[in-house]
Parts: structure tokens; C-alpha cells; sequence
């Protein structure tokens, strides 16, 4: 069992070292559950045989050594050098492997609950939600919100709330759905979602905006124009930069129901299907968004984040968010 084990760590620390070199890209939720599973089998097997087992042989030594003090005490030797409780806990301990997997799973096993049907941490890595989140916050997301999802396959088996225009989202990217993305819900659906010129209209009402003054990114170094925008009830801070108007072409790139969609030099105009969402970055001007490659079906739907629970950079980052 030893040589199992020692040959399982080597598979995931092969495995984890060529996700972090980009190798491939790693499924965390498959490999949590894998390492339940596996976990779940050794502290099954210790319970109910390894440990049983030990405790058989510490016995069994105990019993030996008073039938051995007995037959000495019978001829008359009442002083017994040798101590056996040393041996017994040799013989009580587990060894390495099982301490690194059946004493692991209970904690496994918590992370794996807490993080399929409750909260999920996950990290900004690209500037397409800036200002309202930045690169490099630690987010919460909340895994039941829009309803109890199996874990690996998404599958929902308990609905809950719908996604909402104004909801910050994660889900999984619909054109590698090992990724995952965040963005804004503008879109929900039968709704008909309009973006021209750098202005959004959501049914042939445009979404009003308000300026607010110019917005500071460190990392590029620059100012943008920063507006307010309200979807729903959800007042939100959006940028829009008139110097990078974005260009769709006259071919955009095909996604399911493209035929939804009308672009132009201008914008796009989509009817956002049955169950899908139509999403984007609060960031116009620097987000690959639902403008580009499509809609967001629901069995894509990660969760709901709501909460920045640390920037190592920015500690006044810290706090719930809109």
C-alpha cells in the first residue's frame, strides 16, 4: 500500500506541476472530488481494517507478555525486565500513507462541501470587470444562489434564484468550459440587448449613465472615463472610452445561435435566446464578452459573486461588492 500511495502523489504532483507550468488546464472540481474519493477509500479501509488489525496485534502482545510474566511469577521471579507499552504504541501507529489519506479526508471532505454547494474563492486574473473588481482580488462566490448544483457535472437538482440583470456572475466560458469567467448579467432571457456607438439599450430603452469623473488604473498606468449605470436595482461603475471604439467586423466568429445576433461596424444587436444569458464586462472597451463570443446557457452557471475577501496589494479592497 505504501508503494500505491507513493505512486498516487507522484501522478498528482505531476499533474498539479503541469497545470501551474500550462501544460494542460487543470479541472479543480474533478480533482477535489477524485481526492474524496480516494481519500473516502483509505479511511474506510483503516477503519474497519487497518486499525482493527493493529489493535489485534497490540493485543495479541499484551496477551503475550502477561502469559510470559505469569509462567515467571510461577517460578518465582516477580521482577520482569522489559517494557511492552513502547511496542504496543509502535504497533498502534499509523504509518505514513494512511496518515496522508485517511487522516486527510475529513478535511477533504469538508472543503469539497463547503466549495460544491456553498462558497467557491476565486481570483481576478484580467482587467474586464475593472472598476468594480480589479486584478488580483480574491472573490467569494455563492455556489447556491441560483439554485444547488451537482459538483463536476453542474447539474442543477434544486432551483433557486434566476440570474438577474445587474448580477456579477461566474460561469463557465461556453467556448472552453474549463475556464472559467465573471462578468455582468445585461442580458436575461427574451430580452433584446443593443450595444452601438459605446451605448447600451436593453429592450429599445437606452441604460442611462452618469459621469463620473475619470478612473486611475495602476496597472496600465492611464485614466479612463468612469460612468455610473444602473441594471435592474443593481448602480454600478462602468468605463467607456471613446478613443477604443471596438470593432466587430462584418464576420463575426460563429457561437450557437449567431443567427441571434446582427452586427455592424457600429455594435451588435442580440435577442437573447430561452435559458441563456447575455453578458459583459464592466470594462466595455478592454472585455471578450457575450458581443463576441455569445450567449451564456444556464447549465453554464457557476454562481453569484458578491464578496472580495482580500487583495494582498489593497486591503481597503476588502468588503461586499455590486
Amino acid at each position: 500500500m505504501s508503494s500505491l500511495t507513493a505512486a498516487l502523489y507522484s501522478a498528482l504532483i505531476v499533474y498539479l506541476g503541469g497545470w501551474f507550468l500550462g501544460q494542460w488546464t487543470g479541472n479543480f472540481s474533478l480533482l477535489l472530488f477524485i481526492l474524496t474519493l480516494v481519500t473516502l477509500l483509505y479511511w474506510l479501509a483503516e477503519r474497519f481494517r487497518f486499525k482493527p488489525a493493529r489493535e489485534a496485534a497490540a493485543a495479541h502482545l499484551e496477551q503475550q507478555d502477561a502469559a510470559r510474566r505469569a509462567g515467571l511469577a510461577q517460578m518465582g521471579i516477580a521482577k520482569v525486565d522489559g517494557n511492552v507499552q513502547e511496542a504496543k504504541s509502535r504497533l498502534l501507529m499509523q504509518p505514513w500513507w494512511l496518515d496522508w489519506t485517511a487522516g486527510l479526508f475529513p478535511v477533504i471532505l469538508i472543503v469539497f462541501i463547503l466549495r460544491s454547494f456553498l462558497f467557491e474563492p476565486f481570483k481576478i486574473p484580467s482587467g474586464s470587470m475593472i472598476p468594480t473588481l480589479l486584478v488580483g482580488d480574491l472573490i467569494l462566490v455563492n455556489k447556491f444562489h441560483y439554485g444547488v448544483r451537482l459538483p463536476v457535472i453542474n447539474k442543477k437538482i434544486i432551483a433557486n434564484n434566476d440570474p438577474k440583470r445587474g448580477d456579477v456572475m461566474v460561469f463557465r466560458y461556453p467556448v472552453d468550459p474549463r475556464q472559467d469567467y465573471i462578468k455582468r448579467v445585461v442580458g436575461i432571457p427574451g430580452d433584446e440587448i443593443s450595444y452601438f456607438n459605446q451605448s447600451l439599450s436593453i429592450n429599445g430603452q437606452k441604460v442611462p449613465t452618469v459621469a463620473k469623473g475619470d478612473f486611475y488604473d495602476e496597472d496600465s498606468l492611464r485614466y479612463s472615463p468612469q460612468f455610473s449605470e444602473k441594471l435592474g436595482t443593481v448602480e454600478h461603475q462602468i468605463l467607456v472610452d471613446p478613443r477604443r471604439q471596438a470593432y466587430y467586423g462584418p464576420d463575426p466568429k460563429s457561437f450557437p445561435m449567431h443567427e441571434n445576433c446582427r452586427y455592424s461596424a457600429e455594435g451588435v444587436t442580440c435577442k437573447v435566446p430561452p435559458g441563456h444569458y447575455f453578458m459583459m464586462g464592466d470594462n466595455r472597451d478592454n472585455s471578450q464578452d457575450s458581443r463576441y463570443w455569445g450567449f451564456v446557457p444556464d447549465e453554464n452557471i457557476v454562481g453569484r459573486a458578491f464578496f472580495v475577501w482580500m487583495n494582498f496589494g489593497n486591503l481597503g479592497r476588502i468588503g461586499p461588492f455590486h
